[in-house]
């Protein structure tokens, strides 16, 4: 019975890690890709537009 017990945590978590993968391909791509799309590009535009100086002082 050592085998098992031996065996099982590496089993679960291969398990798990397969899991994982599996969920992480099917996510891509789909209908919310254009959604997931459109958040990327409008964060890169105000991460690269030019910083406007404050109007307060």
């Amino acid at each position: 019975m050592d085998y098992v017990s031996a065996l099982l945590p590496p089993v679960v978590m291969a398990t798990l890690f397969t899991a994982l993968i599996v969920t992480i391909v099917k996510s891509q791509g789909g209908p919310n890709k254009s959604k997931e799309d459109a958040i990327v590009d409008a964060t890169l535009a105000r991460a690269n537009a030019p910083h406007r100086p404050d109007s307060g002082e």
